[in-house]
């Protein structure tokens, strides 16, 4: 669904990037409080609100996201359909990066790799189009953040789109307001099937991520990882096959030196993965076989003491029967 996202923006025109925003974070409030309300999860609210910490990391959350949704509306009706799914190829080597210089974290020499290629891949990207491809870079670094930030928050999914969406709700009803006021909202002049498409935004936000949230708890994490590369590739060839927009040699050498990265990337953490599967099966191996050693070991003692015990009673009987009798 994340993949075919580029096929329902177009469809909202003549209404512009904003005004899709704004109905797309206004909307998404309400079906998101409908699933609360099916569900009958909220007792996260009040715990929340007395938390300001938590309250402001949300708010940052929100307004990063908000940044991120309209980019890439706005990109995916400008044409730009490929340099948007560029970002979101580069996401996980702009997290690592972040993960580096904000938490200290250190890499494997096969992330460091991957990294040094997504630097490379950014050259020649920006020397193919003439300038930065500012699109990939500010929804790739925007994602990392609401992701960094939502790490922090640990909210989860549902909930924490719920407070998102709380937080957006009135600028963007008062943006649609005063849109309507001017005389240029598409709300209510482009006839009922517009206004059904406009109200859907909050569909196209809230399923993909009910569903995400329904997988993250029954899918590993490593093929969770990997199946979020489908909804770039998916969007790739969306900009290539159906947009049929512009792909010259040096932006398919770019993609190719991110794609390289991303392969380098994948195979160090399944690599990883599977050298911390077998530690933990050999560990709990060793703790399964000293099992019984330490069994064997305790009901030796609890018999020595039983022993010295009976010792000690037939010692006292002993010497009760052979003392003089008055």
């Amino acid at each position: 669904m994340w993949g075919l996202v580029p096929l329902f923006w177009p469809l909202l025109k003549p209404a512009g990037a904003v005004e899709i925003l704004a109905h797309r974070m206004g909307w998404s409030l309400v079906f998101v409080g409908l699933a609360l309300l099916v569900l009958r999860r909220w007792a996260w609210i009040p715990e929340l609100l007395r938390q300001p910490r938590k309250l402001g990391l949300i708010a940052i959350a929100a307004s990063v996201i908000t940044v991120n949704w309209g980019l890439y509306i706005w990109s995916v009706n400008a044409g730009q359909v490929v340099e948007s799914s560029l970002g979101y190829f580069i996401n996980p080597l702009v997290t690592i990066a972040m993960g580096v210089v904000l938490l200290k974290e250190r890499l494997r020499p096969a992330q460091w790799a991957a990294v040094g290629i997504a630097f490379a891949a950014v050259v020649v990207l920006t020397i193919g189009y003439g300038r930065p491809p500012w699109i990939s870079l500010t929804l790739a670094f925007s994602f990392a953040v609401y992701g960094l930030v939502k790490k922090k928050v640990e909210l989860g999914g549902l909930e924490s789109l719920a407070a998102e969406t709380a937080i957006q709700f009135l600028p963007a009803v008062a943006y649609l307001g005063w849109l309507t006021a001017q005389g240029s909202s598409t709300l209510a002049t482009q006839g009922v099937g517009h206004m059904a498409l406009l109200a859907s935004a909050g569909l196209v936000t809230a399923i993909p991520l009910v569903c995400f949230g329904a997988a993250a708890i029954r899918v590993p994490l490593s093929t969770l990882g990997l199946l979020q590369y489908l909804a770039p590739v998916f969007q790739f060839l969306l900009g290539v096959l159906y947009f049929h927009e512009a792909m010259p040699p040096e932006r398919w050498a770019g993609f190719s030196l991110v794609w390289l990265a991303l392969t380098v990337l994948t195979w160090d953490a399944l690599r990883t993965a599977r050298r911390t599967r077998v530690a933990a099966q050999a560990l709990a191996a060793r703790a399964q076989a000293a099992a019984p050693v330490a069994e064997t070991g305790a009901a030796r003692a609890e018999r020595d003491v039983r022993a010295e015990r009976d010792g000690r009673a037939e010692s006292e009987a002993r010497a009760e029967s052979e003392a003089p009798r008055v």
